[in-house]
C-alpha cells in the first residue's frame, strides 16, 4: 500500500493582494488611518497656530451677537456668583465663619467656570463640528485642545475682574499670587485631558451633551464652590472616605490652589494634604491618558 502525501495548494492570489503590494511599492497608505503617536504629537505640534487662531476666533464670536459683547464674559460668573451668594451665604449661611466670603466665592466660581465650560466645550468638539471634520485632513485632537484653549483665554480676560474684586475687599498684592501661574496651567492640562475624553464619547454618543450639564451640576455642589471643605472635613462626623474623596476631588483641589493663592486669609492648613502633587497628579493622569484615549479612536471621527 502506497502512501501519498499531498501539499495544499497555494492560497489564490486575490484582487486585494495586488492593491496592497501596489500600494507598498509606491508608499501609499490608508487615508484617514491612525498615525503613530509620536507620529501624532507632531502633526499637532505643527498645527499650534491654527490651534491657537481657532480658540481666539471662537472666544471673539462667542458673544459677537450680544449688544455687550465681550463683557459677558466677565458677567456671567460674577451673576452666577451673585446667585450663590443670596441662596448659599445668606439664606443657608454658609459665609459664617469663612474669612473674606465674597472673594472666596467668586474665586470658587470662576475656577470651576474654568474646568466646567472647558468639559462641555469638549463635548461637542467633534459632534458640532462635523463639517470641519469630513471636509478637512488634520488631527482632531486639534479641536478639545482649541476649546480648552478659548476658555483659558476666556478665564484669563476675566482674571482682571477677580483682581478688582479681591483689591475692593480688602485682599492685599501679595507674592503667592505667582503661585496662580503653575496652579492655573495644571489645570489647564486636567481640563484638556478631560475635554478629550468627552470629546471621543461624544463623537460617538451626541447625546451625552445632554446628560453633562446634570453632572457637572452635580460635581460643581461637591466641590466647594459655595462652602469650604476645609469646614466640612474637620472633625469626625463624616466617613472616613468621604472626607478622602472631597479632599482630592480635582475640580476642589484646583479652587483650594487658587484661593490659597490669591487670598491671604485662605491659610496652608485648609488645603488638603499633598495638595501639589495631588493637583500634579490629576494633570498627569486626565492630560496623558485623555490624550491617548481620543488618538487610539483618531481614524473613527467624522464616519457615519
Amino acid at each position: 500500500m502506497t502512501q501519498v502525501l499531498h501539499t495544499p495548494p497555494p492560497a489564490p492570489v486575490t484582487a486585494e493582494d495586488d492593491l496592497a503590494a501596489l500600494a507598498a511599492r509606491y508608499g501609499l497608505s490608508v487615508s484617514g488611518a491612525r498615525p503613530s503617536l509620536p507620529q501624532y504629537i507632531r502633526q499637532l505640534w505643527a498645527r499650534r497656530h491654527f490651534i491657537t487662531a481657532f480658540a481666539t476666533a471662537k472666544l471673539t464670536a462667542q458673544y459677537a451677537q450680544a449688544k455687550l459683547g465681550q463683557i459677558w464674559q466677565v458677567m456671567t460668573p460674577l451673576l452666577n456668583a451673585a446667585v450663590y451668594y443670596f441662596i448659599f451665604g445668606v439664606l443657608l449661611g454658609t459665609k459664617r465663619h469663612v474669612p473674606d466670603y465674597i472673594p472666596f466665592l467668586v474665586t470658587g466660581v470662576f475656577i470651576w467656570t474654568f474646568t466646567q465650560s472647558s468639559i462641555m466645550a469638549g463635548t461637542r468638539a467633534i459632534s458640532g463640528n462635523l463639517g470641519l471634520v469630513r471636509a478637512l485632513h488634520f488631527p482632531r485632537a486639534a479641536l478639545p485642545i482649541s476649546f480648552a484653549l478659548q476658555q483659558l483665554q476666556q478665564l484669563l480676560f476675566s482674571m482682571a475682574a477677580l483682581v478688582v474684586i479681591l483689591l475692593c475687599f480688602g485682599v492685599p498684592i501679595a507674592f503667592s499670587w505667582v503661585l496662580a501661574v503653575p496652579a492655573l496651567l495644571l489645570q489647564f492640562v486636567f481640563n484638556t485631558g478631560v475635554a478629550m475624553i468627552m470629546a471621543r464619547m461624544g463623537a460617538k454618543t451626541p447625546d451625552i451633551a445632554q446628560l453633562m450639564p446634570f453632572i457637572l451640576r452635580t460635581w460643581m455642589y461637591v466641590s466647594g464652590v459655595m462652602w469650604s471643605i476645609d469646614k466640612l472635613t474637620k472633625g469626625d462626623h463624616l466617613p472616613h472616605w468621604v472626607t478622602i474623596a472631597l479632599e482630592t476631588n480635582p475640580a476642589a483641589v484646583y479652587i483650594d490652589l487658587m484661593r490659597y493663592a490669591l487670598i491671604d486669609s485662605f491659610h496652608s492648613s485648609q488645603l488638603p494634604p499633598h495638595v501639589w502633587a495631588a493637583a500634579t497628579g490629576w494633570a498627569l493622569l486626565a492630560g496623558v491618558g485623555g490624550f491617548i484615549y481620543f488618538w487610539k479612536a483618531e481614524e473613527t471621527y467624522g464616519r457615519g
